[in-house]
């Protein structure tokens, strides 16, 4: 027996999703056309409705429906503060946090020499801008941890530090709940050296 022509296509669609495989994306396509067709209809109008609707925030880059995003626009955000971080899930995680009251501005990406994206590609010209515009006294950079996102933190600091713009970079330490025997040695070691 084949498979209708339908069903490759659906698993390859499911397989663009990171982290999925083959067969997670074949387990997902039969378990949502068995077991739960409204689910597969609502997971399309969803997408559909997303791709269609949501874009990227002028000012700051994150997701949003509108021209500017409900962050940017609200007035009782500190505007004294900006955190720069890689994606908009990134500064979701920040906000989820619910310790950071100010405003972002989200790169859509890390320099990485080997995919061939510097500088220009991230936009850094118009973060500069944004900083320079006034009202901003701390960059907060919040990038990734990896060789990528630590390339990417000390380029923009070397950046805004010949400007005379206060740059802090987050503090990386061992994760609440941890042993410490688990802890990997650079962690360990950062947090020795970033110790308060």
């Amino acid at each position: 027996m084949t498979a209708p022509q339908a069903l490759p296509a659906l698993i390859e669609a499911l397989r663009k999703l990171p982290g999925v495989g083959v067969k997670s994306a074949s387990r997902m396509a039969y378990h949502l056309l068995q077991h739960d067709r409204a689910g597969a209809q609502f997971l399309a109008r969803a997408l559909d409705v997303a791709v269609q609707e949501v874009q990227h925030c002028q000012r700051c880059h994150t997701f949003t429906q509108g021209l500017v995003c409900d962050t940017c626009l609200d007035p009782d955000r500190d505007a004294s503060r900006l955190c720069v971080v890689e994606s908009p899930a990134d500064q979701s995680a920040v906000e989820r946090s619910g310790a950071y009251q100010g405003l972002y501005y989200v790169l859509l990406g890390r320099l990485s020499p080997l995919d061939g994206l510097g500088p220009k590609d991230l936009g850094l010209q118009a973060l500069l801008q944004r900083v320079l515009d006034g009202g901003v006294t701390e960059v907060i950079v919040a990038t990734s941890f990896t060789g990528e996102g630590e390339a990417t933190a000390h380029v923009i600091s070397q950046m805004l530090r010949e400007r005379n713009v206060r740059v802090t970079r987050l503090a990386r330490g061992v994760p609440v709940g941890s042993e410490l025997e688990f802890v990997d040695l650079g962690t360990i070691a950062h947090a020795l050296t970033d110790r308060r």
